[in-house]
């Protein structure tokens, strides 16, 4: 068994690009101290990649990591990428992978959570947004870990709150 201790960050890497590369600038900021070390650095995976390769490259990654941060935006509980149902070896008449691997329709988000949940994680859920809202946030881990807004607002504009995320984190 791996030590674990790794950070994971998991969001939809399209719609929430901005928040993901927030957490990048603070950790290679001289300025900030905010200190992890990440997870995806351990191995990589192409887009080009079957789903279910991809799980697995996930899960190699999730198995030394200590802490799990998935950052929720607007899309988050919605977005698909990931299920069996978008590759191309999936056969719908058949509901099969044509390459014989087991079916699985969850989003790569679901699969990470609902690992994370299972191998008992520190969890943390950052909202790229001015407040926490739950019902944006994917049902498996919307009752597990610390849960903070990655914005605040002061002096009539809002700003990235080093602070909130940098404690939740700690």
């Amino acid at each position: 068994m791996a030590y674990r201790t790794k950070t994971y960050i998991a969001a939809d890497w399209d719609g929430d690009k901005n928040a993901v590369e927030q957490l990048y600038k603070w950790k290679k900021s001289n300025y900030w101290s905010l200190d992890f070390h990440d997870a995806h650095d351990l191995t990589q995976a192409r887009d080009s990649s079957l789903n279910c390769s991809i799980k697995s490259s996930l899960a190699t990654r999730l198995d030394v990591s200590k802490t799990f941060v998935l950052i929720v935006g607007n899309t988050t509980k919605t977005v698909r990428s990931g299920s069996c149902q978008y590759c191309g070896s999936y056969n719908s008449w058949t509901q099969s992978c044509a390459r014989g691997h087991s079916v699985d329709y969850r989003s790569y988000i679901e699969y990470e959570c609902e690992k994370a949940i299972r191998d008992g994680l520190k969890i943390v859920v950052l909202y790229n947004a001015g407040s926490v809202n739950k019902s944006k946030c994917p049902d498996s881990i919307k009752y597990h870990g610390t849960h903070v807004a990655m914005w605040k607002w002061e002096n009539g504009q809002y700003y990235w709150d080093y602070q909130s995320v940098k404690r939740a984190l700690e």
